[in-house]
């Protein structure tokens, strides 16, 4: 049976997840007793309000609000009233997407209902029975293993750069999957990167990271990146490259360039960077077996395994990775050595 939506219950969809309001706190005087807004309040109020919309990333609110419309679009079809939502709502769409989703994706539709219900100031009670029991329940029986993705290997790069020609695409693809795999990129870091954050100082490149995933206040890190060995897999030597035919000092250091081959004055998006390793891997012949995916992260993963294999200590691994926690570093370690460093190999089997 449908939920009935409550007296005077909001039954309409925000416009904006962005939308935030400053609601005037309960402890505030009477309005008979306030004295009046000044121009000065008023900006005060507009800015805090404008700082308050920054304060989630742009595309955690796009992801947010597809989340939300699919959500609302579920309630028209069942019958159920999406604002605000019973947690029985709740529960029954979680339980809906069990056997369709994967439990990180149902966690993040709960977390963007979470965030819809408290940007408009509406009751949230996400620990409710209600919703956490088939939320628990869905995970248990139906769970999906989240797929991981693979490490790409100094052998594969090498494979994948070789495709890479002259041209201005070969150029600054070799450039992004260089830079992605020496600074254990993420590819929101790599597009995210300008002209201006790159230096070329005696030994290689120094980077300027202005905003990573573990790094939402933007302080910024630099990470340096220092000159191959072989000309091939020389980051200098790539950054150099693409700059003699990109010809900028200054915007988005990764650009979309059209079929025709010409250079745009856009950054690519983040997608980008999966779909251009996705090309040059079928380009260089190569295939990821088993429950592996080779997604943009394998360049991350990629460094971190080839990293440790050389020993590299875990702290100095970090500071370049930027990782705060040691054994989401470590687990990449540890996948990619299950087979060869498992204790079963001492054993005469």
């Amino acid at each position: 049976m449908a939920d009935s939506p409550p007296p005077n219950a909001l039954t309409r969809q925000p416009e904006s997840l962005a939308a935030t309001t400053v609601p005037v706190g309960a402890a505030d005087p009477p309005a008979a007793n306030r004295p009046a807004l000044t121009a000065a309040g008023s900006a005060a109020l507009a800015a805090a309000q404008a700082l308050a919309k920054q304060a989630t990333a742009p595309a955690t609110l796009r992801a947010y609000k597809a989340d939300w419309t699919h959500f609302a679009r579920w309630c028209a079809e069942h019958g159920f009233v999406p604002v605000p939502a019973a947690p029985a709502t709740v529960g029954a769409y979680l339980a809906s997407l069990a056997d369709s989703h994967a439990p990180t994706t149902i966690r993040r539709r709960l977390s963007a209902l979470g965030k819809m219900h408290r940007f408009n100031d509406l009751a949230w009670n996400p620990a409710h029975r209600a919703i956490q029991g088939p939320l628990q329940g869905a995970l248990r029986t139906r769970g999906r293993p989240v797929r991981k993705a693979a490490a790409l290997t100094l052998p594969m790069l090498r494979q994948i750069l070789a495709s890479c020609d002259q041209s201005a695409r070969g150029r600054r693809d070799r450039a992004l999957l260089l830079f992605g795999f020496v600074g254990a990129l993420r590819r929101s870091e790599l597009v995210f990167l300008n002209v201006e954050d790159v230096a070329i100082v005696p030994g290689g490149l120094r980077l300027r990271i202005r905003r990573g995933k573990t790094d939402q206040a933007g302080q910024g890190a630099e990470i340096g990146l220092p000159r191959g060995r072989h000309v091939e897999t020389c980051p200098v030597r790539a950054f150099e490259a693409w700059q003699a035919v990109a010809r900028r000092k200054a915007g988005p250091l990764f650009r979309r360039i059209s079929t025709a081959g010409g250079i745009g004055d856009t950054a690519l998006h983040p997608d980008a960077v999966r779909r251009i390793l996705a090309h040059r891997v079928q380009m260089a012949g190569l295939t990821v077996t088993g429950f592996d995916r080779l997604s943009a992260h394998a360049l991350r993963v990629g460094f971190i395994t080839a990293a440790y294999d050389q020993g590299v200590r875990d702290e100095d691994i970090m500071r370049h990775t930027r990782h705060r926690d040691l054994r989401t570093m470590r687990g990449y370690v540890q996948r990619a050595g299950l087979v060869s460093d498992s204790p079963a190999g001492v054993l005469d089997l």
